[in-house]
């Protein structure tokens, strides 16, 4: 069996496919041609093409052959969180993502793990879908966005959330999304060039700051994108949370608490991907956002040029992943 693991990786199961075509999936999503391409679009404004490796499941594993990826651990598209749709909906549609995805990853467990969507716009039933998902469905945790109708995760109604991932042991893998006018990056594609590692560094912050590492030792996230901008600015927080009362939320200095997160390594720079490999190690998993065009490559195409001890590159290859999703028994 390939090792190596791919811990951000998108889908569209054909069952949300159809519900996306015909409108009835919640938010307005829909689909669109544009020339010979198939377009999924928001009413927020967020449109992107539609690679058949979202939804043809054949597709997906000859790419993830192609690429040297011998399991992928897949979540929702983010646009399609539905987090500004009704409580009620929000639930439905999770449930309904969560069992394709479920049928998926049983249709081929040597190959794929699943992440499930929440709807955490309600919390108590975000809870309960979360304990579904991972008890009944074999789910491996969840993949949630850092901040729900101008809530960040650190608000105190999401403790119980975040209380549940930490008893079931199961990691939250944090991904940034936006929906709607964001003025101040409306040029050049800043909304996800910069806004997205904005947001995931944001809602770390405010994690550690706010003392939720503290009070939930056994919680463990995931952040993509090279965990943004925080590993860069980790010392910033430490200088601030010496000198600034504000900032002094949490037991101990920010960079402490850098070993409760996992990063991948999708920072499209060598050099960046070289300091994080320096700064955290062994913490680091290989992701790739496909079927995303801001996606990376493979393993090798993302290492290429850096030299980095056998031990270290498989830990990043699979083998923290296999440890933080529990893979060990199912893909071995």
């Amino acid at each position: 069996m390939n090792p190596t693991v791919d811990v951000h990786t998108h889908c569209i199961p054909a069952s949300l496919l159809d519900r996306i075509r015909d409108g009835t999936a919640p938010g307005g999503v829909g689909v669109v041609r544009r020339g010979n391409e198939e377009w999924v679009t928001h009413p927020g404004g967020f449109a992107y093409p539609l690679a058949p490796t979202f939804h043809d499941i054949e597709a997906r594993l000859a790419g993830m052959d192609a690429a040297g990826i011998g399991t992928g651990v897949m979540s929702i598209s983010p646009d399609l969180y539905a987090y500004e749709v009704g409580a009620r909906d929000a639930s439905v549609h999770a449930a309904l993502f969560n069992d394709a995805l479920a049928d998926l990853v049983a249709a081929h467990p040597d190959r794929l793990a699943g992440l499930a969507t929440l709807p955490l716009q309600e919390p108590d039933s975000a809870v309960i879908e979360l304990v579904r998902s991972v008890k009944d469905l074999g789910l491996r945790g969840a993949q949630i966005g850092p901040v729900i109708a101008g809530d960040w995760l650190d608000h105190p109604r999401f403790r119980p959330v975040l209380r549940a991932a930490a008893d079931l042991r199961v990691p939250l893998v944090l991904h940034p999304y936006y929906l709607g006018p964001r003025p101040d990056f409306a040029d050049y594609y800043l909304v996800n060039l910069v806004g997205n590692p904005l947001q995931t560094t944001t809602v770390a912050a405010r994690l550690i700051l706010g003392g939720v590492l503290d009070e939930f030792p056994d919680l463990r996230f995931v952040l993509v994108h090279g965990g943004g901008f925080l590993p860069y600015q980790i010392g910033r927080l430490d200088h601030g949370w010496r000198v600034r009362p504000e900032a002094h939320g949490c037991v101990d200095p920010p960079s402490a608490y850098l070993g409760r997160f996992a990063f991948d390594t999708l920072t499209h720079s060598p050099a960046a991907l070289r300091y994080l490999l320096d700064l955290a190690g062994d913490a680091v998993v290989y992701g790739t956002d496909t079927p995303f065009d801001m996606g990376g490559g493979s393993l090798t195409a993302q290492l290429r040029g850096l030299e980095v001890a056998p031990a270290v590159r498989a830990a990043v290859a699979g083998g923290t992943a296999r440890r933080i999703f529990d893979l060990e028994e199912e893909h071995r």
